[in-house]
């Protein structure tokens, strides 16, 4: 067993454990050790290959296959230097005044949301891009939301360079993202950081880490991890656990937290979601350009859903449509001239939907569908087609329905033809990236798992600082608020510092 100690250690290296990271970093100036440890790995510039099915399983949890308890959803979670900054697609939103206001977390305040949220838009390059940036599968979107009467909003996002690669959700070949990979992760190393890599933690022994460090496969993408294979103990003064929606609460389970936490785990949602299809008479750029621009959510508050422009690969996409045989192959040869929606539901905390492990700490997410998120994805799929329709769309791949293949001649029926009573869990392709809650923060260990600044309730050496804090749906792309969140975390830490740390170090 190696032994190791540090002052802090940040478990995770995503928007939350990247942004901790860059923000506790002045701290080693006044001889603070401060290490991250990531469970995925290292990949230099030219690695970032863009081929699907081998960039899935390098930056993806199970490859991206990782399914709920009742296996009918996929949950996509990112792995390596950057977390799930490395596959997302830079949308970058600030959360709604009405979701903070919501959450109702004493001492949260949506001005200061909004005021980090800020802050990480101007590090990151967040802007809108020109019009000749963008492709025709959302200029389609726009078109028809347009001719419909919808807004459609365009994304700002966090690019710099971009050269239209379109593989964002691969990670970028050109690195122009600019997730926490390219920005806070390296600004923290500069400053004195350490960063471990391939570093999986097991659980939390008091103030001691215990982690495995895993060899690099012969040939296998990335680099080595800066410490040698084997088993790890680590005592560090401070903790923050950062490891995403369903691993951070899997660990605090696993490290037998639950008997003073009794909502640890509880509170998941996801933005459950579809991925619709529809084939144009003519080829469109689709798979060229940045492959997320608009996004129409003047449907919300009323029905549950938001729509935004994506684009898929080949694999993806194929299990994403419903049935076999020659109309599924259909529209997989026309992949040139497909358009593609994302219908997102927003989904609120149920009392089933929670974060468990199994017998051996695996992470377990039990989650079903309430009829609030089957009525949301059959309307935002009703609104999908109309737009698909309205863009010049020949035909639509419609899931919820009794045949999924809708032609044109049929568009103004698209209201019959999609229905509730089609959406058969299991048989449909959903899946969600936006994983959020299982931390919640709240005033007490009764209704929630730490305080408005991340510190779990009565463990003073212990913060979480990743999505997972959220005590419901962030009803948006969630990145920036997370990055806000942590920062107010980071913040708090560097106040406590002498007490939390040692009396050689100053206030921060």
């Amino acid at each position: 067993m190696n032994e190791r100690t540090y002052d802090v250690v940040i478990i995770g290296s995503g928007a939350g454990g990247g942004t901790v990271a860059q923000e506790l970093a002045p701290l080693c100036v006044e001889g603070v050790r401060i290490v991250v440890l990531e469970k995925g790995p290292r990949l230099s510039d030219d690695e970032f290959t863009g081929q699907e099915v081998e960039m899935a399983q390098v930056l993806y949890e199970d490859g991206g296959g990782f399914l709920t308890a009742e296996g009918s959803l996929t949950l996509a979670m990112g792995r390596g230097y950057g977390g799930s900054t490395i596959v997302y697609t830079g949308t970058s939103i600030i959360a709604p005044q009405r979701v903070i206001e919501r959450w109702n977390v004493p001492g949260l305040y949506y001005e200061e949301i909004e005021r980090r949220s800020k802050k990480f838009m101007e590090q990151n390059n967040v802007h809108f891009l020109e019009s000749d940036e963008i492709n025709d599968n959302n200029q389609l979107f726009f078109k028809g939301c347009r001719r419909l009467g919808y807004r459609a909003e365009q994304f700002p996002v966090n690019v710099k360079g971009c050269r239209g690669s379109s593989l964002c959700n691969l990670g970028c070949p050109n690195q122009a993202k600019q997730g926490t990979n390219r920005v806070q992760l390296p600004a923290a190393e500069r400053a004195g950081v350490e960063v471990v890599t391939r570093c999986s933690v097991l659980r939390l022994d008091g103030q001691t880490v215990v982690a495995t460090v895993e060899a690099r496969e012969p040939g296998g993408l990335g680099e080595p991890s800066p410490w040698a294979p084997g088993e790890y103990r680590i005592r560090a003064k401070v903790v923050i656990v950062c490891a995403g929606a369903v691993n951070t609460p899997a660990l605090l389970l696993r490290s037998r937290l639950s008997s003073s936490l009794p909502r640890l785990g509880h509170g998941f949602t996801c933005h459950p979601a579809l991925i619709l299809v529809a084939e144009h008479p003519r080829p469109i750029t689709n798979f060229v350009g940045h492959p997320k621009s608009f996004y129409l959510d003047e449907f919300v508050e009323r029905d549950g859903f938001v729509l935004e422009t994506c684009m898929y690969f080949p694999f993806t996409t194929a299990k994403s449509l419903s049935g076999f045989g020659e109309p599924h192959s259909a529209f997989l040869r026309a992949f040139p001239r497909l358009q593609m929606i994302l219908v997102l539901t927003c989904d609120h905390v149920h009392p089933h939907n929670r974060v468990a492990i199994d017998r051996g700490g695996r992470p377990v997410v039990h989650y079903s569908f309430t009829p609030e998120v089957t009525r949301g994805l059959t309307r935002g799929t009703i609104t999908a087609a109309k737009i698909f329709f309205a863009a010049g769309a020949r035909r639509v791949h419609v899931p919820a329905a009794s045949n999924p293949t809708v032609n044109s001649e049929l568009s103004d029926s698209v209201d019959q033809i999609v229905d509730e009573r089609y959406f058969r869990p299991g048989s449909v392709t959903v899946s969600a990236a936006h994983l959020q809650g299982g931390c919640a923060m709240g005033l007490t260990s009764a209704d929630s798992v730490t305080d408005s600044h991340g510190r779990v309730h009565g463990l003073p050496w212990l913060f979480v600082a990743d999505a997972s804090l959220f005590p419901d749906s962030v009803e948006i792309n969630p990145y920036l608020t997370i990055m806000a969140l942590a920062d107010r975390v980071a913040q708090h830490i560097r106040q406590d510092a002498r007490d939390l740390i040692g009396s050689g170090v100053s206030h921060g």
